[in-house]
């Protein structure tokens, strides 16, 4: 009886083994970039590691002509289900390293009694010798707030080159008439409105491994002191707006709760949108010409810091980044100049919208209206009706809301208006002739 009992105990002892070994889960790794296909002197990467039970343990390895080394260890167990692993591949790690194909090697192990093991490699190209940037000799005077062009040239391997300013980082093009992949390179940046004028702009060219150079060039940056304005909010304006914008109900809230979800919130989502188109630029100039301003009243100008009172107090400040132009109601609108339409639609606080690219990542941004006229992919021509002035999105009255924006950070248009500062400040820097 005793050996019976002893020999059930023992076989639910093992069930209870291979149930626990047998549930044991395996690691999923993610790594960013994905798939790790350059390293240089020192590369970036990050591992997001997942697993039910954990991880017990996770290295990274890197191999080339038989030689190997470990760059990355972690033995620290634990039973979050989501790890993230940032570390450095290169040569820095592995003095070794040459340049040519090596591999990169992620291993994982889980934390259970299985410890299942989890491996990726990866072929990649070692690449160990920085580009070099060499700016243009030219005077850039720049408006807080407008834009500015630069030219310059490369040498060596790169896959990333145009302009630093601030915390902006704003992409280049190759010179006209020239392939996309040119050396010889020119990159239109805007001088955010929010940077001081203490920022200075570089160029810079960075290899596919993350190795960057830069170089600096003349500027002399002009501050701007921005206009600032006060709104008094009524319910019977908020109810317009919050009923235009949100027509079923779905923004949660008494009426005040409404319209600050729009006035803050939305309007950063449409921000971010906005910026995302700059991924729809041509690589061409599609502009000819000075930029047409609408000839009208004046509402509210570029980087207007708006504080908005209700009842007497302060409950939201925003800025406002572009021009509310106005005439007469539903006033025909123009096309500021020749582009192609990438957005005819609602967006948020602009209400029925228009987006107009203009090539080289300069676009205009057509707000409030009533009717729209055109479609995306239609190509339009400078001064060509686009449909009418309104007061859809969060307008108090019929008007135009205008801005522009250079590879998605919205400017000054003031620049673009005027033909002497076209000619001198970007075609005659990219041998384009005047305008």
């Amino acid at each position: 009886m005793l050996k019976r009992l002893l020999a059930i105990v023992v076989a639910l002892v093992v069930l209870a083994f291979l149930v626990v070994w047998f549930l044991g889960k395996t690691v999923t790794l993610e790594p960013q970039p994905d798939p790790i296909a350059f390293i240089g002197v020192s590369t970036p990467v990050t591992v997001a590691a997942r697993g039910p039970n954990g991880v017990k343990q996770f290295r990274a390895v890197v191999e080339q002509n038989g030689q190997s080394k470990i760059v990355f260890e972690n033995d620290s167990k634990s039973k979050q289900a989501a790890r993230t692993y940032s570390f450095d591949i290169g040569n820095k790690k592995a003095d070794f390293l040459k340049e040519g194909q090596a591999q990169v090697i992620l291993e994982a192990k889980s934390n259970d009694l299985r410890g299942g093991q989890t491996r990726k490699a990866y072929t990649v190209q070692v690449v160990l010798h920085k580009p070099s940037v060499t700016a243009d000799g030219l005077q850039h005077y720049i408006n807080q707030g407008g834009s500015e062009l630069v030219t310059f040239d490369i040498s060596g391997l790169w896959s990333q080159a145009g302009v630093k300013v601030g915390p902006y980082t704003i992409t280049s093009y190759a010179m006209p008439g020239q392939p996309d992949n040119s050396n010889h390179r020119f990159s239109l940046f805007p001088y955010p409105w929010d940077l001081s004028s203490g920022a200075e702009p570089v160029v810079f060219a960075q290899n596919a491994a993350g190795d960057r150079a830069t170089a600096t060039f003349w500027t002399k940056i002009f501050p701007k002191r921005f206009h600032e304005s006060t709104i008094t909010l009524t319910d019977r304006l908020m109810q317009k707006i919050v009923s235009d914008i949100d027509p079923d109900g779905k923004i949660p809230g008494d009426l005040l709760q409404r319209y600050l979800y729009c006035n803050r919130e939305l309007r950063k989502q449409n921000s971010k949108q906005l910026y995302d188109m700059r991924l729809k630029t041509a690589h061409e100039r599609l502009w000819s010409g000075p930029f047409v301003r609408p000839p009208t009243k004046t509402e509210s100008y570029f980087a207007d810091r708006r504080s908005y009172m209700y009842n007497g107090k302060k409950v939201d400040e925003e800025v406002h980044l572009g021009f509310d132009l106005a005439s007469t109601q539903h006033m025909p609108i123009l096309a500021a100049n020749g582009g192609k339409v990438i957005w005819a639609d609602r967006l948020g606080i602009y209400g029925n919208c228009i987006v107009l690219d203009h090539g080289y990542g300069l676009q205009t941004i057509y707000g409030h209206m009533s009717r729209i006229d055109v479609k995306p992919g239609d190509m339009i021509k400078k001064s060509q009706q686009m449909g009418l002035s309104g007061q859809t999105g969060m307008a108090g009255g019929d008007h135009l809301h205008f801005s522009m924006q250079v590879d998605g950070i919205q400017i000054n248009p003031i620049e673009w208006w005027d033909e002497h500062w076209i000619n001198d400040r970007i075609l005659s820097k990219i041998g384009a002739g005047k305008t």
